[in-house]
């Protein structure tokens, strides 16, 4: 029996759920159809833009949180951060390890006990150069600002989407601190 797929641009999406406006992608086209915010049946398809105004859905889709545009109302102390909405609440989790787990193992140190995010999905890892994330051999990849990586290294402001959860990395300086690499003139 030929089985038909009407109006979908591609069988695995993108889509919106209609129920809660979350965006919505498959990572097969013989995953079951519900959308992994609500669980709603009901998506549509969504439909490509012309390809000169794809750039600012991109960066639409992508900007960065009112919350996260000045660190200093958010953040308390100077350091690395990574900061991410859970319904109304921030939640902001200080990076002060060498390696800080994302997943949905019970040794997280970050966990989202949801079936898109892998057991051990992501690494964040603080060096003296700056912090990067890495894919933890993940089965939905990690994405850095729209982009599947395995590893990226995070500036302030950057969104990490892990499973159907958006992270943002955060630095907050600390006031009148000299650059690395430079030194303090008297």
């Amino acid at each position: 029996m030929e089985e038909q797929h009407l109006g979908a641009i591609s069988e695995t999406g993108p889509f919106r759920c209609e129920q809660c406006n979350a965006l919505v992608t498959f990572a097969d086209a013989s995953a079951p159809r519900r959308c992994d915010n609500c669980g709603s049946e009901n998506l549509a398809a969504l439909e490509l833009p012309p390809e000169s105004t794809e750039q600012s859905l991109v960066a639409e889709l992508r900007a960065v949180p009112p919350w996260l545009s000045d660190p200093a109302a958010l953040l308390v102390d100077p350091g690395e951060y990574l900061c991410y909405e859970d319904g109304e609440e921030i939640v902001v989790v200080p990076l002060t390890r060498e390696w800080t787990r994302i997943g949905r193992s019970l040794a997280a140190d970050v966990r989202f006990d949801d079936p898109t995010v892998s057991r051990r999905h992501a690494l964040l890892v603080r060096a003296p150069d700056g912090v990067r994330v890495l894919d933890d051999r993940s089965l939905n990849g990690v994405f850095v600002n729209g982009q599947r990586v395995e590893w990226s290294t995070l500036a302030h402001g950057d969104e990490i989407l892990v499973g159907r959860y958006r992270l943002h990395f955060a630095k907050l300086e600390s006031v009148g601190a000299v650059p690395a690499g430079s030194a303090a003139q008297e």
